[in-house]
């Protein structure tokens, strides 16, 4: 689970403005911590189903609020990609 040191780490890190906890950077740079810290569980772990479900529920939001900021806005969708090093 997401400690509150490390969570209000990446608010600070990815937040547009001051006191910005809901922008769609920040939203995607949480559920990117939780999708890596859900992974090193499985790869411990490889018979939790419900732990599996859970992190492909998460890699499907991340990927539809992905697509949602490419289509706002590009340029805001290139520097997360380029700062969370998601894509090659």
């Amino acid at each position: 689970m997401l400690d509150t040191q490390t969570k209000s780490e990446l608010i600070k890190k990815h937040a547009i403005r001051e006191g910005d906890t809901g922008s769609a950077e920040v939203q995607v740079a949480i559920m990117t911590h939780r999708i890596v810290e859900l992974t090193r569980h499985m790869t411990a772990f490889p018979h939790d189903f419900h732990s599996k479900r859970a992190l492909l529920r998460l890699v499907g939001q991340r990927r539809r609020m992905l697509s949602y900021l490419e289509k706002e806005d590009i340029n805001r969708y290139k520097n997360l990609i380029k700062a969370l090093g998601l894509r090659k």
